[in-house]
């Protein structure tokens, strides 16, 4: 009756996201008094490193390509299990749904917490776009949950770390035949300071010093939702409600107007710094901080200080 968490890793090297869905099956197991096991690619370099953070035993095996395929395979691995962890990623949150259905399970998503309880499972999860909180219980089948990055963190609490091959199958009802990596270093869902622009930058041959300034602050780039549109960013770099949802340390706003649907993506951060010439940007009631100003003017004076911190430092 172990607790099974799913863990994610790219270019065969683990998420931080990954480590943080160890600790939150950790967390779990130890309230329930078992253990953890952990699931992942046999292409994945260190599987052992996962034990440093409560995996008692991970499992090793080759995944299906596609999201419905890879449910399949830990549908197969769930069978008895006291519950499931799946990091909200964005193949996270493509696994779950399918996840649940295949295997029969209570899914709670967006989850913000680690379980109160477990008889039955508690948890709170953010609702109405992050802007209530709410607790429910999972009295239907496998407890499932689908937390949202950087909402509870990350432990080091040894497990015993036995690291198996498995064969588990899957299909693959899609056939992948082109991808292409998004620019930037860091992932937005897991990124920990992002900063992000709108239209204020007024064309896409300014963006450099949004860049410089996510260089320097060791942050994701991301953009609204019109910017996107209009082709100045990729999409891969929208937040929002209708793009992707971050739950960062810091979120920076520049030259974004605040639209409630944009709002609704990023109000789950835990700062927020905007910078609008516009005063009456309805951002700013968001915001922890505000700067009146022009992003050529401020964003500048910005990098010259986080230069300048750094090198004092």
């Amino acid at each position: 009756m172990s607790i099974i968490v799913f863990v994610e890793d790219w270019n065969n090297q683990f998420k931080k996201a990954s480590f943080e869905a160890v600790s939150y099956a950790k967390s779990w197991a130890e309230l329930a008094g078992t253990t953890v096991t952990a699931v992942t690619s046999s292409g994945a370099a260190d599987p052992a490193a996962l034990a440093a953070f409560g995996a008692d035993r991970i499992l090793t095996t080759t995944l299906a390509a596609t999201p419905f395929g890879m449910a399949q395979q830990l549908a197969t691995i769930t069978n008895g299990s006291a519950g499931m962890v799946i990091a909200g990623t964005s193949l996270g949150r493509s696994i779950a749904p399918a996840l649940a259905a295949l295997s029969g399970g209570a899914l709670s998503t967006n989850t913000t917490d680690t379980p109160s309880s477990v008889s039955p499972v508690t948890v709170e999860r953010g609702a109405f776009s992050s802007k209530g909180i709410e607790t429910i219980e999972l009295i239907g089948g496998l407890p499932m949950v689908s937390f949202v990055p950087n909402s509870v963190g990350i432990q080091e609490r040894a497990g015993e770390g036995l690291v198996e091959n498995l064969d588990a199958t899957g299909t693959d009802l899609l056939r992948i035949t082109e991808q292409s990596i998004a620019s930037g270093k860091v992932a937005l869902p897991e990124a920990e300071v992002v900063v992000s622009a709108g239209r204020g930058l007024k064309g896409p041959e300014h963006w450099g010093m949004i860049e410089e300034l996510a260089s320097v602050l060791g942050a994701a780039t991301a953009c609204s939702k019109p910017v996107s549109d209009i082709g100045w960013r990729p999409h891969s770099e929208h937040v929002g409600q209708t793009g992707i949802q971050v739950n960062p340390n810091l979120y920076i706003a520049i030259g974004i107007s605040g639209a409630i649907q944009h709002l609704a993506g990023v109000s789950a951060s835990k700062t927020i710094v905007v910078v609008n010439t516009d005063a009456e940007a309805p951002f700013f009631k968001a915001a922890d901080y505000g700067i009146v100003g022009d992003a050529f003017e401020v964003v500048p004076q910005l990098v010259n200080a986080m230069r300048a911190f750094k090198a004092g430092q």
